[in-house]
């Protein structure tokens, strides 16, 4: 890309997006589209096909799409399949068809089969069945996955697809039940501390593990691979060590200042137990992660805090 490409940041209020227009705008590059869901609904066909062609963009980060965790998968999979599904089917074509020069998808872990050797690499995908709770939204992004790739074998498209690790980071939702785990916990912790209770309880038994990637992090990974990466092939993106579900409710405990008790409710989900992806494919291009578990979280509750005094001002 150069610094006037014209380029298109599809899903830019989220969590991916905004971290994306921020590192693209501190790099320098000045020509950035971005549309509320207001004005483009990347739901319907006609708009996303009326947009492209009109727009002509270079460049398309694919970063829009319907996320949560563990309740929202499992509870709203009918919203979850249709809703990336027809996201990524109206982006991947009209972009083929409006001639983008290169697209970048955003898949997710959750691809990866329930039982897959560690730490996972991308040639381990579609070898066995996925996680349950979340098999529709995966089914979804291994469609994605595949169209992008499709396109490729079969019209030559520069379509490339990056598999993050569990994201987190600045512009996330912090709904207890239906967000990620570490933004789901930051706002049950600062709720506990201000009702002073004396007990939180976290879902499943703690020992699962995780890869934590802080979101700024993998928007350099998708601007360095859109410069530096082409190939059928998709790439994960993590920091290539996993920890403990305990150990990062722990972590976001004493960064909130919460002092009660902290329990495990065993009989909720919790996924699969162990995810920690294979990143020697992106480190051997010359990309790293940058920032720390502790540093994310805590700029992820100082973003937290904020919004709260929004809201409570508005």
């Amino acid at each position: 890309m150069n610094k006037n490409s014209k380029i298109y940041v599809a899903g830019h209020s989220g969590l991916v997006g905004s971290a994306l227009i921020r590192k693209l705008k501190a790099a320098g590059y000045t020509n950035i589209i971005t549309k509320s869901h207001q004005e483009l609904d990347l739901l319907e066909q006609s708009s996303v096909k009326e947009f492209l062609f009109k727009e002509k963009p270079e460049y398309v980060f694919a970063a829009a799409g319907k996320l949560g965790g563990i309740y929202a998968n499992d509870t709203y999979r009918a919203d979850f399949i249709y809703e990336n599904l027809q996201i990524e089917t109206n982006i991947i074509h009209y972009s083929f068809l409006a001639e983008v020069k290169k697209l970048l998808l955003f898949s997710c872990a959750s691809i990866y089969p329930k039982f897959c050797p560690q730490p996972m690499k991308e040639e381990y995908i579609l070898t066995a069945p996925l996680e349950p709770t979340n098999e529709p939204f995966a089914v979804a992004k291994l469609a994605g996955l595949k169209m992008a790739e499709s396109y490729r074998r079969q019209y030559g498209c520069d379509f490339i697809t990056l598999i993050p690790t569990n994201i987190y980071g600045p512009d996330q939702r912090y709904t207890p039940l239906n967000s990620l785990l570490i933004p789901a916990m930051i706002a049950k912790f600062h709720e506990a501390k201000e009702q002073k209770d004396n007990s939180v309880k976290a879902w499943g038994t703690g020992r699962p593990l995780r890869d934590f990637l802080f979101s700024e992090d993998l928007a350099d990974a998708a601007i360095f691979c859109m410069n530096k990466y082409s190939d059928i092939a998709p790439i994960n993106v993590g920091t290539g060590k996993d920890v403990s579900v305990s150990q990062v409710v722990q972590m976001i405990s004493k960064i909130v200042g919460y002092k009660g008790d902290i329990s495990f409710d065993s009989s909720m989900p919790e996924g699969v137990h162990v995810r920690l992806q294979d990143i020697s494919r992106i480190t051997g291009l010359g990309w790293s992660p940058k920032t720390s578990l502790e540093d994310g979280i805590n700029i992820a509750y100082q973003d937290f805090l904020t919004k709260l005094s929004r809201e409570r001002k508005d």
